[in-house]
């Protein structure tokens, strides 16, 4: 049975007239005659009353139209389905994003604009440190990811996308001698204990830190590790060591804990927006556009706001 025996038996059913029927889908009144013959073979029950004057529905064929346009429109939907699906304005999303992302005020607008611009598209998420999150891309579990600069090389497979670059920012006790400058260069750390991610964390920052440390001639001493940002805020509040950050973290207020600016040109970190490289996905490729117009204009307001007046 194909869908358009099903189209030939609705007209002759709404208009119930063999004639009007053939010139509503722009066939023959014999070929019609023909498909629904077939039709009614292939059901095993007779659908139609035709005689030279009138044509009725027979009390199994009206139960048939009733299912028949139901098949009709849900061929229509899956046809208007795949249509969005291939323009990128319907599916699922697959989103992953690391513990600082949340913090960023560039997440919430990209996500708000893509939820504006592509409603029928079901966005989730997924909190993953950078590592796994690449991991997750190549094995397409994941479509798109909001990561850091990861320590280990880039998989072949998976392509970056640079949104907005960060600082890091030193986190200190408030009582600290430290907490009287300004700015604070690297190498005024070496001593200090360090509060961390785990090694094997996968956040790329440990690594980081590490490299900005050696840099500045001496290897960080990591007195306790922890996992989450707020956890690692909270020991340097309780006065178990200094941290570094991304800045976005600079938004957890704590008791005890103040953030300052790393004087190193060097301690800074990127927002990256991280997708397989063989491209070809319509969803990924509208969040990908989204994301780039919501950091260009994020980034043309910050340029216009330091600007002096005239």
């Amino acid at each position: 049975m194909e869908l358009r025996h099903l189209r030939y038996f609705v007209a002759v059913a709404e208009e119930l007239s063999f004639t009007r029927a053939a010139e509503r889908l722009h066939i023959g009144q014999p070929p019609l005659s023909q498909q629904i013959q077939a039709l009614e073979h292939e059901v095993g029950a007779r659908l139609l009353e035709r005689n030279r004057r009138r044509v009725l529905l027979t009390e199994a064929g009206r139960l048939f139209l009733a299912d028949a346009r139901r098949v009709l429109a849900l061929s229509e939907q899956a046809k208007e389905t795949a249509r969005r699906a291939h323009l990128g304005e319907a599916g699922e999303l697959r989103v992953g994003f690391t513990f600082s992302t949340p913090f960023t005020p560039l997440f919430a607008e990209v996500v708000r604009r893509y939820r504006q611009s592509y409603p029928g598209v079901l966005l989730t998420f997924h909190e993953i440190p950078t590592v796994p999150q690449l991991d997750h891309i190549e094995a397409r579990e994941l479509d798109v990811g909001f990561v850091r600069p990861a320590s280990l090389p880039l998989p072949r497979t998976v392509a970056l996308t640079l949104l907005r670059r960060d600082p890091l920012l030193l986190v200190l006790p408030a009582d600290s001698p430290l907490a009287r400058k300004k700015k604070v260069a690297v190498k005024d750390l070496a001593g200090q204990s360090f509060v961390v991610f785990p090694k094997d964390a996968g956040t790329g920052i440990y690594h980081q830190v590490f490299d900005l440390c050696r840099a500045a001639g001496f290897a960080p001493h990591i007195a306790m590790e922890a996992g989450e940002p707020s956890t690692i805020i909270g020991l340097v509040a309780a006065g178990c060591g200094i941290s570094v950050l991304p800045g976005s973290f600079e938004g957890i207020h704590m008791e005890g804990v103040m953030y300052r600016p790393l004087a190193d040109p060097a301690a800074t970190t990127a927002m990256l927006l991280a997708r397989r490289a063989e491209g070809g996905n319509p969803l990924v490729d509208a969040f990908v556009a989204v994301a780039q117009a919501a950091a260009r204009d994020a980034e043309a307001g910050k340029t216009s706001r330091g600007r002096p007046s005239r």
